[in-house]
């Protein structure tokens, strides 16, 4: 038994296809949500459609922390496949939904599965690659993951133009995870044995306060989960206000699904490169660079009608949390000793997911007290200002990869 990627390549390939599956769920409801809103239940208010994202955002943080706490006594496949077992109801309480409250509900579920199933999939591949392809198996993940996102937005947003906003959409989701559900039971192998393995070889110091250090009191640490906030932050301002944004420049549900699908799709395709970047380049300039991009990126939006305009800003969107998004966990992996490290990749997932329900909740208000387009520039600004606190916080000793 070895650790690496060639070595472990067909649990790896297994886990990266559960993983797109995984993404998919998300996807489903990326473009129809908020109009679902407005034509089923007759929501208006900003923040009243955005609490569906608040709901998703807070379990899925609170799930995340405790999948990793959970991961080492309980085995991250039997988590994996609680979290699958989750996902099924999920899209006939869509269909069947009476009212807004039980689209929380299934968002609720949503989130917990969410956590459950993304984490232990995440933890399950660093136990499996080793250190020198960490940065790699993470792009391999996320890309998966994020370009099922993509992929299933644009075609629960082309469902939901020939057909109608509901039922059909939330087929996609039936299958998924019924498919997802048994690729888990059937394939997945439990990876905590590798832990042990790698714990003999590493030589990182334990953390004393494994929570206070990854949130606050390590530089490097800290550093990274303040900017996977803030990242998710403004995906949930996107998730929310986007199609809103579109939907007020007469866009129909077919061209929200493309410009909506840009930015998750890039995203994922990036991670094919990124993820390896950040096995070699440094890690805090890819941080700086990904967050300043979006940032940029999201302060265009409030001047943008065209197509083009709107899908450039997508894409570059896309592009800048690619930089980022693998080479949080594998910063965050890096700079922890194995036994604590799915500990410490759940309290960042805690504190990143923590920004779907926080950037949610600020666009939200923001956009019915001032309006959608000062919500957007405030986002875009706070995630500004997250380009330099990394620049001034994060130390250049976890900058480089060590070669092995």
């Amino acid at each position: 038994m070895k650790l690496g990627l060639k070595e472990n390549w067909k649990q790896f390939t297994i886990l990266v296809i559960v993983n797109a599956f995984v993404g998919g769920m998300i996807g489903m409801e990326r473009t129809i949500i908020p109009k679902f809103a407005e034509i089923e239940f007759g929501i208006a208010s900003k923040t009243a459609i955005l609490s569906f994202i608040t709901a998703f955002g807070i379990t899925k943080a609170i799930t995340n922390y405790f999948t990793g706490k959970l991961a080492n006594r309980f085995g991250r496949k039997n988590l994996l496949l609680f979290g699958w077992a989750l996902a099924i109801p999920i899209p006939f309480i869509l269909i069947y939904a009476e009212t807004w409250n039980w689209v929380i509900f299934a968002n609720i579920l949503l989130g917990i599965s969410q956590g459950l199933t993304w984490s232990s999939t995440v933890v399950m591949k660093i136990d499996l690659v080793g250190e020198k392809d960490r940065g790699l198996a993470m792009g391999l993940n996320e890309f998966a993951g994020y370009f099922a996102v993509g992929l299933v937005a644009f075609l629960s947003g082309y469902i939901a133009q020939k057909y109608g906003i509901t039922p059909y959409p939330f087929y996609l989701g039936i299958g998924i995870s019924i498919i997802g559900f048994l690729l888990t039971l059937f394939f997945v192998k439990d990876t905590r044995v590798f832990v042990h393995q790698e714990n003999t070889t590493n030589k990182t110091e334990k953390l004393e306060n494994i929570f206070l250090e990854t949130t606050f009191k390590n530089k490097t640490l800290s550093a990274v989960t303040q900017a996977g906030l803030v990242n998710n932050l403004n995906d949930g301002m996107i998730w929310g206000l986007l199609p809103i944004v579109l939907l007020s420049l007469n866009y129909d549900s077919e061209n929200i699904g493309v410009i909506t699908a840009i930015y998750p799709t890039v995203w994922g395709f990036g991670q094919l490169i990124t993820g390896k970047m950040s096995d070699i380049y440094s890690k805090k300039k890819m941080l700086f660079w990904g967050m300043l991009v979006q940032g940029i990126a999201i302060l265009f939006i409030p001047f943008s009608t065209e197509m083009y305009q709107l899908a450039t800003i997508s894409a570059l969107l896309g592009f800048g949390t690619a930089l980022v998004y693998p080479t949080f966990l594998s910063a965050i992996a890096q700079a922890t000793n194995p036994t604590q490290r799915a500990e410490s990749i759940g309290t960042f997932r805690l504190w990143r997911d923590l920004g779907y329900a926080i950037g949610a909740i600020i666009s939200g208000i923001t956009a019915d007290l001032f309006g959608v387009n000062y919500a957007i520039i405030l986002i875009g600004a706070i995630t500004i200002l997250s380009s330099v606190i990394i620049e001034v916080r994060m130390p250049k000793d976890h900058l480089q990869k060590t070669n092995n």
